[in-house]
């Protein structure tokens, strides 16, 4: 065996070697379903103390605190939960784990009047769907009540259609294109305006 046959088979052998190791890199972040598994320990309790557990939404990167209004939890049946800081971002998570079938699906409660609002499970709230009151991610608001009095009070004042969670989730799916696209000029334009502030 001449030295150029040599070289070849070793250069052919240390491929191989390195190919699991290498595979094994790129499915951290190739694509793959797997990487979008949300990435907390599992909880029988998620909704429990979830602004402590879930701080920052894992889809945006918002502050779950200050979105308490508009937060959700998606809680699988495997435990698993995704803490989101809006229907906007839960409709991603619900998308992205299409496999995992949820157990519980909670939202801030805009019935109560608590500083932080307390979460309800979305098959005992009404969402006021389109009214004038501000979106979180999104430009047609999707606001949830566990009260049909408050739910009507603040139609009466906010405008908007009252709906279940399958018509929140569905209008949350038809405004993603347009939603994408306004929080892209969002944040360049704050990324410019940050760049002309002298240092």
């Amino acid at each position: 065996m001449n030295r150029r046959d040599l070289l070849k088979l070793s250069v052919a052998a240390v491929g191989l070697v390195a190919l699991p190791s290498q595979a094994a890199e790129s499915c951290a972040g190739d694509g793959t379903p797997a990487q979008f598994v949300p990435k907390k320990a599992p909880d029988a309790k998620a909704f429990e103390n979830d602004i402590e557990k879930y701080a920052k939404c894992p889809y945006c990167g918002m502050d779950r605190k200050q979105y308490h209004h508009s937060r959700m939890v998606v809680h699988y049946s495997d435990d698993i939960a995704d803490g989101t800081c809006s229907i906007h971002c839960a409709a991603i998570s619900l998308s992205l784990n299409v496999d995992r079938e949820p157990k519980a699906i909670y939202v801030g409660d805009n019935a109560s009047a608590a500083e932080i609002k307390p979460l309800v499970e979305v098959g005992k709230a009404t969402f006021l769907i389109g009214s004038s009151i501000k979106g979180v991610m999104t430009k047609r608001s999707k606001v949830a009540y566990s009260d049909e009095a408050a739910l009507k009070a603040s139609q009466a004042t906010n405008g908007g259609e009252p709906g279940n969670f399958d018509a929140a989730l569905l209008a949350a799916y038809t405004d993603m294109a347009q939603d994408v696209s306004m929080i892209r000029k969002n944040r360049e334009e704050r990324r410019k305006k940050m760049m002309m502030k002298p240092s």
